[in-house]
């Protein structure tokens, strides 16, 4: 079992008081590239291994300008995205290291649910890992909601948890919002 959990926004919203600002994710550059090098083997150019995204990489965002937060713990040994879908559209993609932490500090108010997938060999290109991918989605979905006095904050833990109350359902690839 995987542990989903709110937290009461009046850490946020006091944070805020005090003048902490932070950075949105959107702050960084949005623009995806990645450098392939070549190298030669036995006289045949072959493409090498493209960087691995760094942890907390948005890769997908089109939700930017809300007070939620999301934070993502990945406990297992293998990389993950998360994914989060508001109705039919994909709203945005945050790869997390294996044993990482990554926060997405401007979600905006809605509901949404949420889909993973972890493997190795992650492909930015493609957006997908090239060995041993799993594909999730966790059974409850998220709903971000934002007063004047406090912000939505969710854990989402994607390894399992003694006492966690969220469950997850296997999706087939083809189903999982690339």
């Amino acid at each position: 079992m995987v542990s989903l959990r709110p937290l009461a926004g009046v850490v946020l919203a006091s944070a805020l008081l005090t003048g902490f600002t932070a950075a949105p994710a959107s702050a960084a550059p949005s623009t995806t590239t990645a450098t392939v090098s070549w190298s030669e083997t036995a006289g045949t150019a072959m493409p090498a291994a493209a960087a691995r995204p760094r942890n907390g990489r948005i890769l997908y965002d089109r939700i930017s300008g809300g007070q939620g937060t999301l934070k993502i713990k990945n406990g297992t040994s293998r990389d993950a995205v998360v994914t989060l879908v508001r109705g039919r559209t994909k709203a945005i993609s945050v790869y997390v290291r294996a044993r990482s932490t990554a926060k997405v500090n401007d979600v905006r108010d809605g509901t949404y649910r949420i889909f993973f997938t972890s493997g190795y060999r992650f492909s930015v290109s493609k957006g997908r890992f090239a060995r041993g991918a799993s594909y999730q989605k966790f059974d409850d979905r998220l709903r971000f909601t934002t007063t004047s006095t406090s912000a939505t904050i969710w854990t989402l833990t994607l390894n399992p948890v003694r006492g966690g109350n969220a469950r997850t359902t296997g999706v087939n690839p083809k189903d999982f919002p690339a």
